[in-house]
């Protein structure tokens, strides 16, 4: 039998440390929106800035740190990050400076998380409670439906190209 005894406390200065440690993250990801799941893979570049290539559909979703752009082979959309709680999310000065003041909670003794209430939003972010990487999160997208996204295969600090950010144009 394996038991953990950190301390809360610990566990926070933990996930800061790495945090702070993390200039950009490459994961799989899995996305359960309503029950639909869609996969893929992503790359974070704090702050704000994100390119995830979907496994189905052509579908990619671009941040370069002032707006988001969703892009299928038959729709574009694009918004301001500001207005969607990836704004948040990849902002970890942000979660960092969240984390210090936020409860923690733990969930199966494998995953630690936290819970932000923000503009009448609600964001639980999730990690894992041996390595205190971030391994996921959970929102509700602007139509108000639940999406849950899980990582794996986390890997940090990798070189990357700048142009990987560049939003997609509107054909």
């Amino acid at each position: 039998t394996f038991l953990i005894f950190n301390s809360k406390a610990e566990n926070k200065d933990k996930i800061i440390k790495n945090l702070n440690n993390t200039s950009n993250l490459s994961f799989k990801f899995e996305q359960n929106i309503n029950g639909e799941i869609e996969s893929g893979n992503c790359t974070i570049e704090y702050p704000k800035k994100m390119y995830c290539a979907y496994d189905k559909n052509n579908k990619i979703l671009v941040s370069n740190g002032k707006s988001l752009v969703i892009k299928t082979i038959s729709s574009y959309y694009r918004y301001p990050l500001k207005k969607t709680p990836l704004n948040l999310i990849l902002n970890k000065n942000y979660l960092i400076n969240k984390i210090y003041s936020l409860e923690e909670k733990i969930i199966d003794n494998s995953y630690i998380n936290y819970t932000i209430t923000e503009n009448e939003r609600k964001i639980d972010i999730f990690f894992d409670i041996i390595s205190h990487e971030l391994i996921g999160w959970q929102t509700k997208d602007i139509y108000q439906n639940s999406a849950l996204t899980l990582l794996s295969s986390i890997s940090k600090n990798q070189n990357i190209k700048k142009k990987l950010f560049k939003l997609p144009p509107q054909d």
